[in-house]
């Protein structure tokens, strides 16, 4: 204990010591002393922290103070929060198998956050298909942010393990809500989670009345506050009952492997930041504008001007032929409907209407996504749930149209 002590006391010592330093310094100084804080100071301790939890983890010790389990003893003795204690668990386990990680990140040239990404990753798809690629994650780790590693790392999961990427985004769509609270004290408090395409499709909406006018002076918060409520009160601009007119821009890059659903393809990138499984993409696709672009490597050169998959005259027969969504007892007009196709255009299937259905948004996740398959027999809808030989008989398909 002695040791730990005069350990502590000089760490102690040396913490003082830079922030006696930053308080006087600017400039450059300034700079300098804030990276080398996290280089020399904050991530190396993490390091230690983590190396030794670990340790403590495999000893079971933290039983003999009453714990019932190593994130429990975390939260009580090291002042960290459940979620912070469970990830420096999941980071400490992980990198007992990473030695190239470990390395980087007790010598300061990983962060913490990189890290956290690296054990996330190694979780979810198996330890040794990171270790396998370890140095190339590492170097797109040294280029880019926490943030945009953690995209490189998830495109490296979907590459490995699409299936699992995309169970994990149906979990995440599962947690989606929204909360609006009761006039209090003159205000609303609004809160909820959504999945990462549905974030990108919000922050589209209300990015255009984002921008600050001339002498604005709200804060970035009190404009997407104010974007939000415009987008409320006028719309997206969509005034067609059929759906047929113009939506708002989610811009997704994806390779034809992925549309094809090739195996080892990268998952969907989303323009605004973040990844989709290739079924997302695949959903999309159905009823969505589509760029060419040739030159792989580098995404340059458009080949021919984006094309509508549904064209407009088609989209319009399409919702006087099924008046709303076709799934069993589900009344969502066309407006909120997505022209799906029950051949996917990436399989050969044609943009004709014998191969279309509107699918509202959650029906056409449901078949995409979570599996479900949706045919026409007979003039009718038949929709299957996923490793099931049962059907539900839907709508007619041939329903006449209305005038």
């Amino acid at each position: 204990m002695g040791q730990v002590q005069d350990a502590a006391g000089r760490l102690r010592a040396a913490t003082d010591e830079m922030r006696l330093l930053v308080r006087g310094a600017d400039g450059p100084v300034l700079a300098e002393a804030l990276i080398q804080v996290r280089e020399s100071g904050v991530d190396p301790l993490e390091a230690v922290f983590v190396e030794g939890l670990r340790r403590f983890d495999e000893s079971g010790e933290y039983a003999a103070d009453g714990a019932i389990g190593i994130v429990a003893w975390l939260r009580s003795n090291c002042k960290l929060s459940g979620g912070a204690a469970a990830e420096r668990v999941v980071i400490s386990r992980q990198l007992e198998h990473l030695p190239g990680t470990q390395k980087a990140f007790a010598g300061g040239d990983l962060g913490y956050q990189h890290v956290a990404v690296m054990a996330r990753t190694a979780e979810h798809v198996g330890v040794a298909a990171v270790r396998r690629q370890e140095t190339e994650l590492l170097k797109a780790a040294a280029a880019t942010d926490p943030g945009q590693f953690a995209g490189v790392a998830k495109d490296f999961e979907h590459r490995v393990d699409a299936s699992a990427v995309l169970a994990e985004a149906n979990r995440a769509y599962e947690r989606r809500y929204l909360h609006i609270g009761e006039p209090l004290d003159g205000t609303v408090r609004i809160d909820g989670l959504v999945d990462t395409e549905a974030g990108a499709i919000i922050r589209n909406a209300i990015g255009a009345f984002m921008l600050p006018s001339r002498d604005d002076l709200r804060t970035p918060g009190q404009r997407r506050a104010d974007a939000l409520v415009d987008v409320c009160r006028y719309g997206p601009g969509r005034k067609s009952v059929d759906g047929a007119g113009p939506r708002p821009q989610l811009v997704i890059k994806a390779s034809t492997a992925t549309l094809a659903r090739t195996a080892g393809s990268p998952a969907g990138e989303l323009e605004v930041g973040g990844t989709i499984p290739a079924e997302t993409v695949r959903r999309h696709a159905c009823d969505a504008a589509i760029t060419r672009i040739h030159d792989h490597g580098e995404l340059q050169h458009e080949i021919g001007h984006a094309s509508r998959t549904i064209p407009p005259a088609t989209r319009r027969a399409l919702a006087a032929r099924d008046h709303h969504c076709v799934f069993n007892r589900c009344d969502r007009p066309p407006v909120w409907c997505d022209g799906h196709h029950l051949i996917h255009w990436a399989d050969g299937g044609p943009t004709l209407l014998e191969n279309l259905a509107l699918l509202c948004r959650p029906h056409h996740r449901v078949v995409h996504e979570e599996g479900w398959t949706l045919d026409r027999r007979d003039g009718r809808f038949i929709a299957s749930p996923p490793g099931s030989g049962s059907v539900l008989q839907l709508k007619r398909a041939d329903a006449p149209m209305r005038t």
